[in-house]
């Protein structure tokens, strides 16, 4: 099922990250049962110089398509690229800081399509903003474009966008000859178990890099952006590949290898089989932004790899 207020998000291995990692998931999975419009700009000020952002993802955006400058705050999630760490942090999702927003005035705030009360408190105080959501794979260039028309960069954001669409063309034409393996992504499950196993559905940013980078998503049926699979149901559907997905903090190879180990206890898999499980932890592969063309060719070299990474 998909996580929204109240629902169960999945854990990840370690306390430090958690905060990360809820707040990932729910950039990745916003919006998602409805139409998606990634990037609704409003019609005010067509060079903002004083940017607020409470979406990472929109964040690297801004700083890809030279507006990085003009980025005065940004949530408490974000960390790439270097130059937000000097940013003044103003919450996130759930919390948004709207006193410490206002008291930055900002002539733009890139906000989550989901914060209907925030949002609707920046519309009584005349606030401009862009309103995030995300989908696919496909949005996020669609996203880069509508930024850089609403900030006055719209050659800058085309080429960053153009960029990115044939970078993503070249790795899909690169494994078009290839096996596509039966790969599961997995972004969630409990510490040293194969209990509450949270995994890339049919649809989304998850599903669209597991395809474009070769791997056949064995939820591919399954019309949601995530949904709990329990180990009975892998072993029905028989994953060749196995990739976890979690932010880098925390981890070391032992852990990871520990980790992998787990899986042993369900030795039908061909996946395990095979030795084809991946634990790669990299902050973003949580983040559908500008550096997706890289984060699939990182988990392209996993599917298609042979052995233990």
């Amino acid at each position: 099922m998909v996580p929204g207020p109240g629902s169960r998000v999945p854990g990840p291995h370690f306390k430090g990250a958690r905060r990360l990692f809820l707040a990932t998931c729910v950039t990745l999975f916003v919006a998602c049962t409805r139409t998606p419009n990634p990037g609704t700009p409003e019609p005010r000020n067509p060079e903002p110089a004083r940017i607020v952002s409470l979406v990472p993802a929109v964040t690297e955006m801004l700083f890809a398509i030279g507006a990085g400058d003009a980025v005065i705050g940004v949530s408490s999630f974000d960390s790439y690229p270097p130059e937000v760490m000097s940013r003044e942090k103003v919450g996130a999702l759930i919390d948004p800081d709207f006193e410490r927003i206002i008291g930055l005035r900002p002539d733009l705030v890139v906000v989550y399509g989901s914060q209907t009360e925030f949002i609707a408190r920046l519309a009584r105080a005349s606030v401009p903003m862009f309103r995030y959501e995300h989908a696919g794979l496909a949005d996020i260039t669609v996203t880069i474009r509508a930024l850089g028309d609403r900030l006055g960069r719209k050659e800058r954001a085309d080429a960053v966008a153009t960029a990115i669409e044939g970078e993503l063309e070249v790795i899909r034409r690169s494994v078009a000859d290839k096996p596509h393996p039966k790969t599961v992504l997995v972004f969630g499950r409990e510490p040293g178990a194969l209990r509450n196993i949270y995994a890339s559905g049919g649809i989304g940013f998850m599903h669209d890099m597991l395809e474009a980078a070769g791997g056949s998503d064995i939820f591919s049926d399954i019309k949601r952006q995530n949904l709990q699979a329990t180990t009975e149901i892998l072993l029905a559907r028989a994953p060749e590949v196995i990739l976890e997905l979690y932010p880098s903090e925390g981890w070391t190879p032992e852990r990871r290898a520990r980790e992998i180990a787990v899986w042993n206890g369900l030795p039908a898999l061909p996946a395990v089989r095979l030795k084809r499980v991946h634990i790669l932890t990299e902050d973003r592969l949580l983040v559908p932004g500008p550096r997706v063309a890289e984060c699939v060719r990182v988990l392209s070299a996993a599917i298609h790899a042979r052995g233990p990474a």
